[in-house]
């Protein structure tokens, strides 16, 4: 007894010690550096447990129960440093004191209805409340919202939460909370109590709490603390408190959708269910299931649109990035989308074509697109014209449609020869005499005759050409291989717009015998990774470095496929994991440590280090280099770049010598294994902060020699347009970090011409990607809506406004990136429901099946089989929104349970684009004597590929690039559609752009956590 007493004393006098200090503490207005070194003192001679000490902080003082005296929450942030408070007691001491309760405890409006055990517990509670007399602040509301997001902080940071026990009390006092907000802004009384301010308050507070509950729910410790059989009694606590306090909340619906989640799946799941009652659901939802399957799901039949809309979204998704223009894949999507309406088809490719080149003009897009589109519309269309329409096909004529869709063509934009006179209009240089070079190229393909010319242009042609001759491809095949410097003459003609170039890019297939078929990307690349992969050196080799010229040729042709298109070695056809060019993509611009290198590739690095650097070795020799092949050069090029850094940077090399060295690798026959080793260089200079200027000055040797051949600085330009784009990023944000240093301009500078040849990959520069996400008031997700608004009212209205609505669909594709195709589908879905209860369901449909349907080369599927009929691995990607709707689709039942409307409109769109998708066999009317091969969008995917290798000669103002076949790899003028030098910072996914990942401006994981200050 005598313990019990001494203890009891003992508690007493800490109490009373406590309460005196703390209100000394807050009359002396003591700063917080002070208080640590008292509270140290007072903890140790009188120690409390920290329910107790968050009471004594955050109770109201005899002195002042109206709020909260600023100077607690330092003082809190101490005793949490110190651990003589936690979370669960700071949130049991702001439950305790909470304003709340006065609203909370009203007269409820239904008290006479109460039951008699109602009664009686209301009555006890009350007396108890009246036994501890306990005081509540007046307003507390603004404590609580900085206390509630100084704990959320503690448990992003992993502090608040350590161990199941924790994680339980903190969920017992948060369901408290949430019934407690949720009684108070239930009162009946609450429009009498609350004045305006005091409503915004308790907002503010409210929604501190949500976003602590959100913290909570993603918390692993948390969620399995209340998985566990012993949690049953906070588990059924947490959920009754979720399911009335949700919805009380006005939230964005990712938010409260996140915690019916979390109520649903996790509360609810941890529970075991009654098995009698388990089976009787299992039973009853399989007859319901076989009885109304997605088969057999009735929905009412609406007709949908062919809207101008439609192939102007599939044309731009399938030239946005490498182009994906399959002839039959197109032939299939027209067919079912028209239901065999030839004509209707013609016209609307022939509209959307224009449309597409119009919105890049509108965009201020033309100097990266209109070189591309021109091609497209005037070199791919009348072929695909012919297909469609050849001449002599019964009933509608090619001639007919091609005037009807140019009636419709705005003249403004496309003027016609007489407007290109007027000196009172500005004149476009990407859209100016395109109708009569169009009506040129239909002319050479025999689908207008030429003396229509004039009547379908309405005035004579000027830039029609009498001798243009239809170009026949076994005939330039044979002039090709009679003479050698034909092939060069015929790359030139890929820049001409006069209809000719799918007959040359044919012909240049098959006489080079570099690329088999036009058709498919792997049928371009893969008999040239053949050729690297199977490179051996002859039994009575004696020069070696010609070998390394030409391999290394051959090598940045492929390069500049992969780089420049971002593909890997499944892209282009490569099945075998032992392929040394797989090798090379994956793989060749990665440093390694000597450690994780084989013998053979620790020799190799060796000897090229004492080859480049050792000046008594005698530089670079035979020697070297017939005992390490090319394949086995390019997989070491990254260690000795790691090497060479390392060295100079510790003083290992000097200044003289590396010049020396780098000098041998900017010779032609090693110039290539600098796109491997600059790519190196430029995700190394992201990293490594001790040796950023070693980096800078080897790339200052590289990137600027002092002296340089002709024919090596015409392969350096190839170089610097495949690594470009990355190696900006690397030196701008290097920048940022020095931006004193006077270096990194120059580099910059000598990377300018080269970043619009560098990436097509359909990703978004920053600038764009921002205008996107603060689009009020959801972000990216409001952006995509105004887009299908624009869209539809374009399609409704389409002689309102001539110009096309403005679409791009890196959108789409930052989008599926950012958000994720299930938030994007949903946005879509929300929307086909809005214009549908508007009247315009027709159209809405028929805009939503297009951007489901578009064509993404990211998940293009590769060919099933390589050129041998060998079967190739299945590769994973990420799910399109066309898979997501069969999901949503195929769980119609349930989600009718929910929103009926919403399961019929998933139901109704999923049936329509599967039926948009499928893929019929070719009629044979598409199979004509002159199309053996088929002519797909491939052919400009091979000229911008080309370009990006080329030598980088600058053409006229429309940025026209250059295009080489030859292996010295000699410039020709070309502009194949190549990036603009506006593209710097795009949502490229080769690497950098992951930075933007998740970003959203609704999405609570880029909450500015700083700018809370210390956590709990």
């Amino acid at each position: 007894m005598d313990s019990r007493a001494a203890a009891a004393e003992a508690m007493r006098l800490a109490i009373e010690y406590w309460s005196q200090f703390v209100a000394r503490c807050i009359s002396q207005r003591l700063d917080t550096e002070k208080f640590e070194n008292y509270v140290r003192l007072v903890h140790d001679q009188h120690p409390l447990p920290p329910a107790l000490v968050a009471d004594f902080f955050l109770r109201p003082q005899p002195s002042n129960d109206n709020s909260l005296d600023p100077r607690i929450p330092p003082y809190l942030q101490v005793l949490t440093r110190l651990g003589y408070v936690d979370a669960p007691s700071i949130l049991k001491a702001l439950y305790k004191y909470s304003s709340l309760h006065a609203y909370a405890q009203q007269p409820n409006a239904n008290d006479g209805k109460e039951t008699e055990k109602e009664t009686e517990q209301r009555d006890d509670k009350e007396k108890d409340e009246q036994k501890q007399k306990v005081t509540r602040w007046k307003s507390s509301y603004w404590a609580e919202e900085v206390l509630f997001y100084g704990i959320t902080k503690s448990v992003v940071e992993g502090k608040a939460i350590r161990d199941s026990k924790t994680a339980l009390d903190m969920t017992r006092i948060i369901s408290k909370l949430m019934v407690l907000f949720t009684t108070a802004f239930a009162a009946d009384m609450l429009e009498q109590l609350h004045t305006a301010q005091v409503r915004d308050e308790m907002e503010s507070s409210r929604a501190a709490l949500v976003a602590l509950l959100l913290r909570m729910c993603e918390n692993d410790i948390l969620v399995g603390a209340v998985s566990k059989p012993i949690a049953k009694d906070v588990r059924k606590e947490m959920s009754a408190s979720l399911a009335s306090f949700v919805p009380t909340l006005q939230l964005v619906p990712q938010i409260t959708d996140k915690l019916e989640q979390f109520r649903t799946e996790i509360l609810a799941s941890s529970d075991p269910a009654d098995k009698k009652k388990q089976a009787t659901n299992a039973a009853m939802d399989e007859l319901l299931d076989s009885a109304v399957g997605l088969d057999n799901f009735v929905v009412a039949e609406i007709p949908v649109s062919n809207t101008r809309a439609g192939l102007y979204i599939y044309l731009n998704a399938a030239l946005i990035a490498r182009p994906l223009l399959d002839d039959h894949a197109l032939f299939s999507y027209m067919s079912n989308k028209y239901q065999g309406d030839i004509q209707s088809s013609a016209i609307d490719l022939i509209l959307a074509s224009f449309d597409i080149l119009a919105n890049a003009v509108f965009r201020n897009e033309g100097q990266k697109d209109a070189h591309l589109l021109r091609s497209f519309l005037i070199n791919k269309v009348p072929i695909l014209l012919y297909q469609l329409l050849p001449p002599g096909f019964p009933g509608t004529s090619a001639e007919f449609c091609i005037t009807e869709a140019l009636s419709h063509v705005d003249t403004s934009l496309f003027p016609t020869a007489s407007l290109m006179f007027d000196e009172s209009r500005n004149n476009n240089p990407y859209t100016e005499s395109i109708r009569e070079e169009f009506c040129a190229a239909c002319v050479l393909h025999g689908l207008v005759q030429r003396e229509h010319v004039e009547r379908i242009l309405g005035e004579i042609s000027l830039s029609y050409e009498p001798s243009l001759q239809k170009h026949s491809k076994d005939k330039l095949v044979q002039d090709c291989l009679s003479d050698t410097e034909k092939i060069q003459g015929l790359v030139r003609e890929l820049d001409k717009m006069d209809g000719n170039v799918g007959a040359v890019c044919q012909a240049l297939v098959e006489s080079l015998d570099v690329i088999l078929l036009f058709e498919k990307l792997p049928n371009i690349l893969e008999p040239l990774c053949q050729l690297l992969d199977n490179w051996r050196y002859e039994d009575d080799q004696e020069e070696y470095q010609p070998v390394y010229e030409e391999f290394g040729a051959v090598l940045l042709l492929v390069l500049a496929f992969t780089y420049r298109y971002n593909l890997n070695a499944v892209d282009i056809g490569i099945a075998s994991p032992d392929s040394w060019v797989a090798k090379i993509i994956g793989r060749g611009h990665i440093g390694r440590q000597c450690n994780e290198l084989t013998q053979r590739e620790n020799d190799h690095l060796n000897g090229w280090i004492h080859g480049l650097f050792d000046t008594e070795a005698g530089g670079l020799g035979d020697e070297l280099m017939s005992s390490c092949p090319p394949q086995e050069f390019y997989l070491v090029v990254a260690p000795l770049f790691q090497s060479i850094v390392v060295a100079y940077t510790h003083g290992y090399l000097n200044d003289e010598s590396l010049k020396g060295g780098i000098e041998y690798l900017v010779d032609t026959f090693l110039l290539p294994s600098l796109v491997p080793a600059i790519r190196f260089l430029a995700d190394y200079l992201w990293i490594d902060q001790k040796e950023q200027k070693s980096i800078i000055k080897i790339l200052q040797l590289i990137l600027l020699p002092s002296s340089i051949s002709g024919e090596a600085s015409t392969m350096l330009s190839s170089v610097k347009n495949l690594i470009a784009k990355p190696l900006e990023h690397a030196l701008r944000t290097y920048q940022r970090r020095d931006p004193k240093n006077q270096d990194i301009e120059p580099l910059l500078r000598t990377l300018k011409d080269s970043i619009p040849l560098s990436r097509r990959t359909g990703g978004t520069d920053l600038n764009e990607l921002e205008s996107w996400t603060v689009t009020p008031p959801t972000g990216l997700s409001s952006a995509i809506k105004l887009t299908i608004q624009g869209l539809v009212h374009w399609s409704i209205h389409p002689a309102m406004n001539s110009m096309p609505t403005s679409y791009t669909h890196r959108q789409i594709l930052a989008a599926l990136k950012i958000m994720g195709p299930k938030r994007v589908l949903h946005v879509i879905l929300e929307e086909i429901r809005q214009h549908a209860e508007a009247g315009s369901a027709s159209i809405v449909y028929d805009v939503a099946i297009s951007l489901i349907c578009a064509p993404d080369a990211a998940k293009d599927a590769p060919a099933v089989v390589d050129a041998n009929g060998n079967m190739l691995p299945p590769v994973q990607r990420q799910r399109s929104l066309r898979d997501l709707l069969k999901v949503e689709a195929e769980g119609c039942r349930k989600l009718q349970k929910k929103d009926p409307a919403l399961a019929e409109i998933v139901v109704r769109l999923h049936r329509r684009v599967e039926a948009q998708m499928i893929i019929p066999q070719p009629p044979g009317i598409l199979q004509t004597a002159e199309m053996s091969l088929n002519l797909d969008g491939d052919t400009a995917a091979l000229g911008d590929a080309m370009a990006a290798a080329a030598s980088g000669v600058q053409g006229d103002n429309m940025s026209v690039d250059n295009l080489t076949l030859d292996v010295s790899m000699g410039g020709v003028p070309s502009d194949l559609g190549l990036g603009s030098a506006n593209d710097g910072g795009s949502l490229d996914p080769s690497g950098d752009a992951a930075m933007f990942e998740g970003f959203d401006t609704q999405d609570m994981d880029n909450f500015d956590w700083d700018d809370i200050g210390n956590s709990f």
